[in-house]
């Protein structure tokens, strides 16, 4: 019930305020696990990306951030807490589980919000996931959050947010001798590139 009111709050919010779109929303799984890689660059790209979604999704955040009533929130909207500062195994294990169990999960490859709205390096960590997970890779790319609610902002401004998904993400022609981690920075570079194709059509 609390998923379904915050995700009622955020599509009436991303409808009044930001003109909320989605295109190709054909591209969008609703069932089956999925992986959902999306650009990273403002507090509103979490809500803003469940919103495209007519079924429950599962999100990722920083540790830090459950505390108080966050903390009592941010699980009830299947948002899912991850250790930044370190390996968080048991973290990766829930995910590759959710995604196992057909669910759909929302990450972001960068890691952290970016500073100037433009793509960032993938870290790794996500590869790991990504190498393991034997679901669809599906690329997100969200515009106009940037202009709407950059890092540096205390407060939203009005604007347009329109999200764009892409195809799956091809892995086939990465190097098959790669290993470790570099097979995981390679599938996670794939992902950015997926995310540079995507472009915003008016």
């Amino acid at each position: 019930m609390i998923y379904w009111i915050a995700h009622t709050l955020a599509r009436i919010v991303g409808h009044l305020l930001f003109h909320h779109r989605t295109l190709h929303r054909e591209l969008i799984p609703e069932s089956g696990g999925a992986l959902i890689v999306a650009n990273h660059v403002s507090y509103l790209d979490p809500p803003m990306i469940a919103a495209c979604f007519r079924k429950p999704i599962y999100c990722l955040a920083r540790k830090s951030l459950f505390t108080g009533f966050l903390g009592w929130l941010l699980p009830r909207i299947r948002v899912l807490p991850v250790d930044r500062g370190k390996g968080d195994l048991a973290g990766l294990k829930r995910i590759l589980g959710l995604l196992r169990d057909g669910n759909r999960v929302v990450i972001f490859p960068e890691g952290t919000r970016s500073p100037d709205g433009a793509l960032q390096v993938a870290e790794a960590g996500v590869g790991f996931i990504i190498a393991k997970c034997e679901v669809p890779v599906i690329p997100l790319r969200i515009f106009g959050v940037f202009e709407c609610f950059p890092r540096t902002a205390k407060y939203p401004r009005l604007g347009r947010i329109t999200v764009v998904p892409g195809p799956p993400v091809d892995f086939s022609d990465l190097p098959t001798d790669l290993t470790g981690r570099e097979r995981h920075q390679a599938c996670a570079d794939q992902v950015m590139k997926a995310l540079d194709a995507i472009r915003l059509e008016d």
